[in-house]
């Protein structure tokens, strides 16, 4: 499996497909709060290879001096296999070379909570609604 950042537009796209599948398909979030404003202008969005085919995606937001992870998604047939651990993993060290980041946050569906707290993210405040699925901010703190 390979992990790039996705500058192409075609790669993009392919990462836009991926996240419909899983978010707009399988979990039943609205269409129209899937794509956002940021995704042609500021996110640097990453996907992961299997054979060519895309397997794996995820963006990063620079707010500030905080990173944050948004749409994590792996095909679902590709679950289970420790994709998503490597592709967070790719995620927090590109994190880590951004200028002036102190720290690296996401909000995570609820039941996805214990896998990020694997890679050392800490939750803060309450559970929150986004898109009818139930949220929790996790945040990573950055060695200074």
């Amino acid at each position: 499996m390979e992990i790039i950042q996705a500058t192409q537009r075609h790669q993009r796209q392919a990462a836009y497909a991926l996240r419909h599948a899983v978010f707009v398909e399988e979990q039943n979030v609205p269409v129209e709060l899937e794509i956002d404003e940021h995704d042609e202008t500021d996110a640097l969005h990453f996907i992961a290879l299997e054979q060519g085919q895309v397997v794996g995606t995820a963006r990063i937001l620079r707010k500030g001096s905080i990173a944050k992870i948004q749409r994590v998604a792996i095909a679902k047939e590709n679950r289970g296999i420790g994709l998503g651990h490597q592709l967070m993993g790719h995620l927090m060290d590109y994190a880590k070379t951004m200028d002036r980041i102190t720290s690296i946050v996401l909000d995570a569906q609820t039941d996805a909570l214990p896998f990020y707290e694997k890679l050392g993210f800490v939750s803060e405040g309450d559970v929150f609604d986004d898109a009818g699925i139930p949220h929790r901010t996790m945040r990573y703190v950055l060695e200074s």
